[in-house]
């Protein structure tokens, strides 16, 4: 979310082009009309802070209300907790300021940074995640508290939407955990909400707002027009809460499994003390959850296949990383990951991550596992030139696993090695030369411009705006910082630096059985500045604030035989590279349009805002999908979809089995 003046266009305006150059739509007869479903991505912002900054940004009242908090719930001093829905982080901060463990969760990207930003600020440690709370990042029987305050409950179109929250709460929280839910009272707003007000902000900005209850009154929709006397009107907004009464979220607690439900009263304080729209009145609810721990009502999981995944370790640090260590944003890709692969029935998932016992708890597993997901492409101990090392281990003990073998990602973690292999094939590549660790003086035999990337590495490491060289005295200082950078042992590759499509294609399965291509991507360079190389490197992977960060891909737009000839060649070089399950490549157009190979990727990024799941996106797959389709075309190879089948007989057939795709 940015700070961006952001007004949606009315139904009508999409069609019709009315008001696109308006930053208000006027009068309108029908709210409810304007509401998005989704209204809560787009409005929490820095606005937000200033029109309810009075209740929601006001120090001393959120000391208040984590007294209440506290005495309400009697906290202990050992107590997890979970701050759901935690806005800028204002409760879980103080919380933590008083020495409690918690964390907490918000679906807005500047609210969460809000959080990070302040608790970085005071010195404080404590995570802050970006996630959906009707799919949380987080283990079963984790939490003893969860809370949900500042009435953020009842945000969805839908019921249902509400309790697959509140199903999620049952989850996460331990036997006997207990969640505390601000909420306004439904009853009270739906006889004494004001249909129109407003309000000044500060000296400078005044918000004028619009209510009305929903078709079936269980909703009350709200508008927002809020003014700058300077600027005019800088937003025009919608949203919609729902209603609850008592007695409905009662019953929809007990729908969840909760018991011990009780009303506690709740003062709203503000400094303005003007509209305070939902916040008017409300109370807290507290419930229990009753029920055992999942490893003793895990029944049925024999039949499930138990699959081991190994990750990199967390706890080590990885000099490819900008911090050189695992920070919030890869726990938040592994949280996405697990919960993706939690979605899919029929498996049980180990997670193995400490690589200090590696060797030792794989030989624990050993005839316990079905087979591994290998999703250590951070390699042995964060090493990336060890990355053969968990494939080579696996082989020794003899356990079935994912993904490409040690010989594959050998061949591919050499450039030079898989430019040779493509040559000798005839598949095209780019002009290039080879430079040692001893070479001193450059005959590169190309004309320029020309990129200098590291001949072994991934993740874009070493590939940075300033590694394109125009002239020979430019190369010479390109090839002399990178050497300082990444040591003087290593070898590099000069290519001719190519200025068509920058494409890429993902295949999942294998040529010789089930094998999906995946839409093909191209990277969309229009939002750099035009000083800088179109390049998709290490800036546009590692660093959000970096103009880099703005590429996106979108499907290629190829002609129809440059499609077919990419392709063929991936096709063939996957299986002539020994390449397993799911692969990248990396090509680019050169000025007239002819395809060059760059790069092989076995084993590529598995993020779920990967390249790879990007193109599965584009092919209407879902991410929990795409990591389905990886580990059944891993059990046909490796013969256990028979085995399946057999045991899964009396089942409905999976919506994920393959089918097999032709280019």
């Amino acid at each position: 979310m940015t700070d961006e003046i952001h007004i949606d266009e009315p139904p009508d305006s999409r069609s019709k082009g009315k008001h696109r150059d308006r930053r208000t739509f006027g009068p309108v007869p029908n709210l409810e009309e304007h509401v998005k479903s989704d209204w809560w991505k787009g409005i929490f912002n820095r606005l937000y802070l200033k029109t309810d900054g009075d209740v929601v940004d006001d120090q001393q009242i959120t000391r208040n209300e984590t007294d209440r908090i506290a005495q309400v719930l009697n906290l202990g001093p050992d107590a997890k907790i979970l701050d759901l829905c935690c806005g800028q982080g204002r409760h879980t901060l103080e919380l933590v300021r008083r020495g409690y463990n918690a964390e907490g969760l918000d679906q807005s990207h500047y609210l969460i940074q809000r959080a990070r930003s302040t608790a970085k600020r005071e010195g404080l440690s404590v995570r802050f995640r970006e996630g959906d709370a009707r799919r949380l990042p987080y283990r079963t029987d984790t939490y003893d508290v969860v809370l949900v305050l500042g009435n953020s409950f009842g945000y969805f179109d839908s019921v249902e939407e509400d309790l697959r929250v509140l199903t999620e709460l049952r989850r996460i929280l331990k036997p006997w955990g207990r969640v505390l839910l601000d909420v306004a009272d439904g009853e009270y707003l739906k006889e004494h909400f004001q249909p129109r007000s407003w309000e000044w902000i500060d000296e400078t900005m005044f918000v004028c707002r619009e209510r009305s209850l929903s078709l079936d009154a269980q909703r009350l929709i709200s508008r927002e027009v809020i003014t700058d006397v300077d600027k005019g009107v800088v937003a025009d907004q919608f949203y919609a809460e729902r209603l609850y009464t008592p007695k409905a979220l009662r019953e929809l607690l007990e729908q969840a499994g909760f018991s011990g439900i009780t009303f506690h009263d709740i003062a709203t304080e503000s400094q303005r003390n003007q509209d305070l729209g939902m916040m008017e009145c409300r109370h807290i609810v507290t419930a229990v959850i009753k029920k055992e721990w999942a490893t003793t009502r895990a029944r049925g999981q024999e039949m499930a296949k138990h699959v081991a995944v190994i990750l990199g370790d967390p706890a080590k640090p990885d000099a490819l990383k900008p911090s050189c260590t695992f920070d919030d944003d890869d726990f938040y890709t592994i949280d996405q990951m697990k919960a993706a692969l939690r979605e899919l029935a029929g498996y049980r998932f180990t997670y193995l991550c400490k690589h200090d016992t590696l060797v030792q708890d794989l030989l624990k597993l050993k005839g316990k596992v079905d087979y591994v997901f290998n999703l250590c492409d951070e390699g042995f101990n964060n090493d990336p030139r060890k990355e053969l090392h968990v494939p080579v281990l696996l082989e020794i003990f003899d356990i079935p696993y994912t993904g490409s073998g040690p010989q594959s990602l050998a061949f591919c973690y050499d450039k030079s090695l898989v430019r040779g292999v493509a040559k000798e094939m005839g598949i095209p590549v780019p002009d290039a030369c080879f430079i040692t660790p001893g070479d001193r003086t450059y005959d590169v035999g190309m004309r320029f411009p020309v990129i200098v990337k590291p001949n072994a590495g991934d993740s874009s490491y070493g590939i940075t705006q300033r590694s394109i060289a125009h002239t020979i005295e430019e190369l010479s200082d390109v090839i002399n910082s990178l050497r300082m950078t990444l040591g003087y042992n290593q070898s590099l590759l000069v290519e001719e630096f190519l200025t068509g499509k920058d494409i890429s294609v993902g295949i999942i399965g294998n040529p010789s059985g089930y094998c999906t291509v995946l839409p093909i991507t191209e990277e969309d360079y229009s939002a750099l500045p035009p000083e800088l190389p179109r390049i998709c490197g290490y800036e546009a992977k590692w660093l959000p604030d970096s103009p880099y960060w703005k590429i996106v891909s979108r499907p290629a737009d190829l002609p129809e035989e440059t499609e077919r000839l990419v392709v063929r060649c991936c096709l063939a070089l996957f299986e002539r590279l020994e390449c397993r399950d799911y692969c990248r490549f990396d090509w680019r157009l050169d000025e007239h349009g002819n395809p060059k190979l760059l790069e092989v990727n076995p084993n590529p990024g598995w993020c779920w805002d990967g390249h790879l799941a990007k193109m599965a996106k584009h092919a209407s797959l879902t991410y929990p999908e795409m990591l389905a389709r990886i580990l059944k075309s891993a059990e046909e190879r490796l013969g256990l979809e028979q085995e399946r089948s057999a045991r899964e007989a009396d089942k409905e057939p999976s919506p994920l089995d393959l089918t097999r795709q032709t280019a």
